[in-house]
């Protein structure tokens, strides 16, 4: 069966436009025609001379206000924005504006060859006038000025869609630039054209005549190093980057090249069959139509309109509208980092005072993967500036740096559009958003934290079944109890809110209730601050905790004897943060912070009287020791003092009140990139505290030198023992054995002593027995053995 080229044709370029699922698909040839008449001479027409400033702020543009090219496009966009709002906003008063082109939208080609990029919109357009003074005058940006006068209730609509400083950065990377323009009050259709560098402009009537019906043209003649512009992969993913949720419809032709018949060759075929008479028998047409000759293609160059931006801003519309399958669609659409995972949860609000702004703000479900090295400083924040929906930079710190795990956009109108990022950065708009945005994160981490436990799913169609096919009945008090999704969200991100107490002064109170402890009564479980104090004892006038690297080590701790003897509640700090946070947190509800580590831990239910009474005579007894062993152990330690709160322990080494902890001293000796550090550099000033109930003190009181004897020296027994009870106290204390060497020495004399050894002198090496010549032994395992043969076997043998 044959079919006309022409539909053979047709049939081709449809498939590929259904499969592709473009808009519009055209022919390059035709394409090449309908444009051919573009071209617009930019050295003729009148002559203008550019505003007096221009030449220097063209230079200011090219040379320090942008410092990232691709931002040209996001700027010709967002005035094609505004030219479109404003013919919208104006046709629902004056319909007829509309007449012969109803839509609303911004398309964008370009030209290899000729390296041109067009950008072109059915907005309001322009008139001569319009030309001359807003594309020869910098800075008269309609929109700012409208927005004022919106305030002012005195708005003009014939403020939007003028030209600001945004248009000039065009000419970052074109030599020239033309603009063709239509406005619907107008009859003729105007050309403004000029040569980058040049102080002139010209402008003329369009010689192709009314081509546009309303808006705007504007054509780039690109510079050498900015043919990159001219490709449809670049300018989509410009579009997607910067303004995807721009209103309006932006369009990106897109050129592809296809196969298809050659219907030239099938001509040729056609005509050879017409002139052949000669007749054919059936077999031989059988065989023929079994022979198909394969089809000649040819390429084909086809254009296609993709449209590039996304459906509306969702943070523009109403909360109450938005549902939250909604919400988790478009904050996979933000997060890259997603992962098709859902947000924990988020916050979408409105800002209002001296500075407006819409924003929608997510909580992550899990740790981006940048941030599980805890590099926080050169981690990325997901959090996107938007100035009425274009994008204007992702890499600005609207957040600080430990909330650098939420995800969000801003969208103020309040923002000028054309403004290096260096310089919005330090901007006072922008550290009020942060502080507002910042507010608003840590109010939503709240609500999320205080949210009532989610209710059980309904497992009544669920039921265990024994062996004998009976319903075993489940008792509800075994059932194992469910954790709140806050606490499953906080022990990932806990390091970023402990950061933020540590660094974020002016909340540091609000971070301070999103904290979550465990504790000696808690049992295992996540509880807060606000709970411990709840549970303080009537006389207690501190927070207590201990610090160190294994929960079940704290809990066996000499220091908790005395706090469990009187049960008192200590909190349990394992991570290297936490002492860093509680340095800086100090207090929580009007209650200090206090280790238990530290000396001098007091009591307030006990009888003073009675302590003081009991401290001066411990003293008077246990003094000539006290001070004996401040001699004997020199600078190891910074002073000896009898202990009122030790249990069963001998004695344990403790650090000064303003000294660092011995878990602090551990994180600091742990630092990989410390310089210079050491030992003595480590300003722990460390106490060591003996038991005076203790009967090893009883021991040591009787065997130490007189005083009076200045001469008198301890014997090696009472020497080990001094210094094994100081590393038995620093090991209790968290600390390390001061010198490792002289520790190993005084254990080989504990063994020594203990299995009765008289020396230490090696024995001499042992003189084996001389091996003969023989072959090796083969293991055979258990061998075969004759009950392994059954009697039948053995007669088939026999036989």
């Amino acid at each position: 069966m044959r079919f006309h080229r022409l539909a053979l044709y047709s049939a081709a370029l449809l498939a590929i436009s259904s499969f592709q699922g473009f808009n519009h698909l055209a022919l390059a040839e035709e394409v090449a025609a309908d444009t051919a008449d573009t071209a617009v001479n930019t050295s003729s027409g009148e002559p203008y001379k550019f505003q007096a400033e221009v030449s220097r702020v063209l230079d200011i543009v090219v040379n320090s206000l942008y410092q990232n090219k691709d931002v040209f496009l996001r700027e010709l966009i967002s005035n094609a924005s505004d030219a479109l709002d404003k013919i919208r906003f104006l046709s629902i008063t004056k319909p007829e504006l509309l007449q012969g082109k109803t839509e609303l939208e911004i398309r964008i080609s370009y030209n290899k060859e000729d390296k041109t990029l067009t950008i072109t919109d059915s907005g309001i357009g322009m008139t001569k006038d319009d030309l001359v003074n807003n594309l020869g005058t910098v800075a008269r940006s309609g929109t700012t000025k409208f927005m004022e006068a919106l305030q002012e209730g005195a708005a003009d609509i014939s403020q939007i869609g003028m030209f600001g400083v945004g248009f000039y950065s065009a000419f970052l990377v074109a030599d020239k630039v033309s603009v063709a323009t239509k406005h619907p009050q107008s009859d003729k259709q105007y050309v403004w054209s000029s040569v980058n560098g040049q102080d002139t402009f010209f402008i003329d009537e369009d010689p192709r005549g009314n081509t546009l019906g309303r808006g705007t043209e504007i054509t780039l003649h690109l510079k050498d190093d900015a043919e990159q512009y001219a490709e449809f992969n670049k300018l989509d993913q410009l579009v997607h980057h910067y303004s995807e949720f721009v209103t309006h419809p932006i369009f990106v032709r897109k050129t592809e090249t296809v196969q298809v018949p050659d219907e030239e060759d099938e001509m040729e075929e056609e005509k050879d069959e017409a002139d052949s008479e000669l007749d054919v028998s059936d077999e031989e047409d059988a065989d023929a139509a079994d022979e198909e000759k394969p089809k000649k293609m040819k390429d084909v160059t086809t254009h296609s309109w993709v449209k590039s931006n996304a459906d509306a801003a969702i943070w523009n519309r109403p909360k109450e509208e938005i549902l939250d399958d909604e919400y988790q669609e478009f904050y996979k659409l933000i997060n890259k980092d997603a992962y098709g995972q859902n947000a924990t949860s988020w916050s979408h609000f409105d800002a209002e005072g001296n500075i407006n702004f819409k924003s929608l703000v997510y909580m992550p479900s899990n740790v981006p993967n940048q941030l599980l090295s805890g590099d926080l400083n050169n981690f990325k924040s997901s959090m996107k500036l938007y100035v009425r929906k274009v994008l204007i930079s992702d890499d600005f710190e609207l957040l600080p740096k430990y909330m650098s795990f939420i995800t969000g956009v801003v969208d103020s109108d309040d923002l000028p559009l054309n403004v290096n990022r260096e310089t919005l950065q330090e901007s006072k708009i922008i550290a009020i958003i942060r502080k507002k945005v910042t507010r608003k994160v840590i109010d939503m981490i709240q609500k999320f934290a205080d949210s009532p436990m989610p209710e059980k799913e309904s497992s009544e169609d669920e039921v265990e079944i024994d062996e004998e096919g009976n319903i075993i009945e489940k008792d509800d008090a075994v059932t194992e109890e469910k954790e709140h999704p806050y606490l499953e969200w906080y022990t990932k991100f806990q390091p970023s809110i402990k950061m933020g107490v540590v660094e974020d002064e002016a909340n540091r109170k609000r971070l301070a209730k999103l904290i979550r402890i465990k504790t000696s009564k808690s049992d295992g479980k996540w509880v807060s601050f606000q709970d411990y104090v709840e549970n303080m004892k009537d006389w207690q006038k501190e927070i207590y905790f201990i610090a160190g690297h294994d929960e079940k080590e704290l809990q066996k701790s000499p220091f908790m004897e005395k706090f469990n003897e009187k049960d008192l509640e200590v909190i349990y700090f394992t991570e290297p943060a936490d002492e860093y946070m509680i340095g800086h947190l100090r207090e929580y509800d009007g209650k200090k912070f206090t280790t238990i580590t530290h000396e001098n831990i007091e009591f307030g239910d006990e009888d003073e009287d009675l302590k003081r009474r009991r401290s001066e005579a411990y003293k008077e007894k246990f003094g000539p020791l006290v001070k004996f062993m401040n001699k004997f152990y020199g600078r190891a330690i910074t002073k000896v003092k009898i202990s009122s709160r030790l249990g069963n322990s001998p004695a344990i080494v403790s650090s000064s009140e303003y000294g660092q902890s011995a878990n602090m001293e551990r994180i600091m000796r742990a630092q990989a990139f410390a310089h210079g550090q050491d030992a003595g550099m480590m300003p722990s000033m460390k106490t060591l505290e003996i038991n005076p109930r203790h009967p090893f003190f009883e021991a040591l009181l009787e065997k130490i030198p007189d005083e009076d004897d200045e001469d008198a020296k301890p014997s090696l027994e009472v020497r080990d023992a001094l210094w094994t009870l100081l590393d038995t106290a620093l090991l209790n204390g968290g600390y390390h054995i001061n010198e490792g060497k002289a520790f190993t020495g005084r254990m080989m004399r504990f063994i020594k002593q203990n299995l009765g050894t008289d020396n230490f002198d090696l024995l001499p090496e042992i003189d084996p027995k001389v091996e003969e010549d023989v072959p090796p032994e083969v293991e055979m395992g258990d061998g075969i053995n004759m009950e392994d043969f059954a009697e039948d076997d053995l007669d088939e043998f026999s036989d």
